[in-house]
């Protein structure tokens, strides 16, 4: 029984490894277009962080609270 559970638990560690290479392989895939299209990094970028107007962008953060009842 012991076996057969560490065989499983190997093959679980095995999968999860593999998964975790496939997930580097098209985080890397993103990161070559990105490089070799720098407008591409400015559209992320865009979309990841919207430009604001200057005035806006100095502003500080604020919390508005909402009462529940």
């Amino acid at each position: 029984m012991n076996e057969e559970r560490a065989r499983e638990g190997l093959e679980h560690l095995q999968n999860a490894a593999l998964e975790l290479i496939e997930a580097t392989r098209a985080f890397l895939d993103v990161a070559e277009e990105l490089v070799q299209d720098p407008s591409a990094l400015a559209a992320l970028a865009a979309t990841i962080r919207p430009q604001v107007p200057g005035d806006e962008r100095h502003a500080e953060p604020h919390v508005e609270h909402i009462r529940v009842v």
